[in-house]
C-alpha cells in the first residue's frame, strides 16, 4: 500500500509537471550567491568537475529566498560517499542508517548526502507506522518526493545560478504557506517529528499552515511519544532557538503536541505570572538568537521550569525544610517529572541546578561569598536568570543590577566594587541594629540536669 502510494503521487508530481521540474533563474528565485557559503559552492564545484549533480538543499535555500541567513548548509549530489570522500583533503564518512560525509572547512562543516529514495513496502516500520530504517539510494526525483514540506524540495545550483523546485516550494514561500509533500498523514505517521518541524516553518516564517497539512496534526499528536528522546530534545532545542520561541509554544499547545515534550507547561501558564515569566525569558532569547548572539540550552530550561520550581520550594520551606535543601528537593521533582518525556541532558540538568541553587544566595552574600560565586562556572548565567527575575518583579531591580554591573567589571574594578559593599553593607546595619543578627541560644547537652536556662 505504502509503494501505491509513492508511485500515485510520483505519477502526479510528473503528469502536472510535463516538461519536469521547474527551473528557476535568479530573477524568480532571488538568492543572492554572494550569501552562500563558499564552502558549499566549493562543495558542489568539485562534484561537478569530476562528473556528478550536485546541489545545495533544504533550509539553506529556503532562507535565502525569504531573506534569512541559514544556520548551515548542506549539499545532495548523486556521488555515493565512497566517491565523495578522496575528493577532498578533510572528508569523513559518518552515519551507520544512512552514510554521509562531513566535509571540514576549518570551523565549518559542509554535510554532503548522496540522494536518497522513498521509503519502499518491505522498509521496517513499527505498527503506528514509523520508519525505523530509510537509508536507500535513489535518484534525484525520488529524493525530491522522500522530503517533507514542498519549501524544503528545492535545489540550488551555485554555478547556473538556477534553483530545481520539484513542487511548487518557491511559490509557497513567497505565500508563506507550509504545505506538505503527499498525504499528510501518512508522512507524519512515517516520522511524528515532521508535525513539530511544520509548526516551527509557520512560526519562523511567519506563514500558515496548509488546511490539508494542519487538519491531522491534533488527532496524531501522541505519536510524538515514540519519538527517540534524544531526537525530541534536538528538535525542542530548534523550536525554543529558532527566533520565534513563544510563538512556537503556543502553537504546539494549541494542537496538544507539547504534551509529548514539555508536560509541565500548562501547570507553568496556570501560575501567577507564569506565562509572563515565559514570555519574558523567550523574548530575550529571540533578541539574542536575532542579534547573531548564543544561546545556552541550560538557560532556557531552567526559565522554562523556574515558577514551578519556585512554587514547589515556597511549599516544602513553609512546612519547615532549611530553604537550600528545600530548593534542591523542588529542582529535583521537577526535573524528575519533566524528564519523563523530555531527555533533557544530564550535563543541561546540572547547569540548570547551578542557575538555580545560586538564587537564594544572590540575597544573603557576604565578601567572602561573593568572590566565591565569582567562581562559579555558571555565575553569569545565574546573573542573567537574577535579571530575568527582577524583571519579572521576583527580586529587586537595584539589587540584580548591582550583581550584573560585577558580572561585568574586569577583576581589578570587582575588588573596588565587593569593598563598597561591603563598607555599605556595615553602615547599613549600625545604623539599624535590629538588623543585627541576634545569636543563637546555646544548646544544653541531652543528659544535661536542672532546668534550661531563661
Amino acid at each position: 500500500m505504502l509503494t501505491e502510494t509513492i508511485k500515485n503521487f510520483v505519477s502526479r508530481l510528473f503528469t502536472t509537471q510535463p516538461s519536469g521540474p521547474q527551473r528557476l533563474t535568479r530573477d524568480k528565485h532571488g538568492i543572492d550567491r554572494r550569501n552562500v557559503s563558499r564552502h558549499a559552492i566549493k562543495v558542489c564545484e568539485v562534484l561537478h568537475q569530476q562528473g556528478f549533480d550536485a546541489y545545495i538543499v533544504g533550509g539553506a535555500v529556503r532562507d535565502l529566498i525569504v531573506g534569512l541567513e541559514p544556520k548551515d548548509f548542506d549539499v545532495a549530489t548523486n556521488a555515493t560517499p565512497n566517491q565523495i570522500r578522496p575528493l577532498f583533503r578533510r572528508a569523513r564518512i559518518i552515519g551507520r542508517r544512512f552514510q554521509l560525509v562531513h566535509v571540514v572547512f576549518g570551523q565549518e562543516i559542509i554535510e554532503t548526502s548522496t540522494f536518497r529514495a522513498p521509503a519502499a513496502a518491505d522498509q521496517e516500520a513499527d505498527e503506528d507506522g514509523r520508519l525505523l530504517r530509510d537509508n536507500t539510494f535513489g535518484t534525484h526525483e525520488e529524493d525530491a518526493v522522500r522530503r517533507d514540506f514542498t519549501m524544503n524540495a528545492l535545489y540550488y545550483d551555485p554555478i547556473k545560478e538556477e534553483v530545481i523546485d520539484f513542487q511548487h516550494g518557491v511559490a509557497d514561500l513567497k505565500k508563506r504557506i507550509v504545505r506538505m509533500m503527499g498525504d499528510p498523514e501518512t508522512r507524519y505517521r512515517e516520522d511524528p517529528v515532521r508535525m513539530l518541524r511544520a509548526m516551527r516553518f509557520a512560526a519562523k516564517l511567519n506563514a500558515t499552515l496548509d488546511p490539508a497539512t494542519l487538519a491531522p496534526i491534533k488527532r496524531l499528536a501522541p505519536l510524538i511519544e515514540n519519538v527517540p528522546a534524544s531526537r525530541l530534545f534536538d528538535e525542542m532545542l530548534k523550536l525554543l532557538t529558532c527566533g520565534h520561541a513563544m510563538d512556537c509554544l503556543r502553537q504546539l499547545r494549541a494542537v496538544g503536541l507539547h504534551q509529548g515534550l514539555l508536560p509541565l507547561i500548562d501547570l507553568i501558564f496556570q501560575e501567577t505570572g507564569g506565562e509572563q515569566f515565559i514570555e519574558l525569558a523567550l523574548e530575550r532569547t529571540d533578541a539574542r538568537i536575532r542579534a547573531g548572539k548564543t544561546i545556552s540550552p541550560s538557560f532556557l530550561f531552567a526559565a522554562l521550569l523556574w515558577k514551578l520550581v519556585d512554587k514547589r520550594w515556597q511549599a516544602i520551606v513553609a512546612q519547615g525544610e532549611h530553604p537550600v535543601a528545600a530548593l534542591m528537593q523542588a529542582a529535583d521533582s521537577v526535573l524528575e517529572e519533566q524528564t519523563r518525556k523530555l531527555a533533557i541532558q544530564r550535563r543541561f540538568q546540572a547547569d540548570m541546578r547551578d542557575i538555580w541553587f545560586m538564587q537564594p544566595r544572590f540575597e544573603r552574600a557576604t565578601g567572602k561569598s561573593i568572590w566565591r560565586m565569582l567562581e562559579q562556572p555558571r555565575f553569569r548565567a545565574a546573573v542573567d536568570f537574577l535579571q530575568l527575575r527582577a524583571e519579572a518583579h521576583e527580586v529587586d531591580s537595584v539589587q540584580a543590577q548591582w550583581w550584573m554591573d560585577l558580572a561585568n567589571a574586569d577583576d581589578g574594578d570587582r575588588a573596588a566594587i565587593i569593598e563598597t559593599y561591603i563598607q555599605q553593607s556595615k553602615n547599613t546595619t549600625a545604623a539599624n541594629p535590629s538588623r543585627r543578627r541576634k545569636p543563637r541560644p546555646r544548646r544544653r547537652p541531652a543528659n544535661a540536669a536542672g532546668p534550661a536556662p531563661e
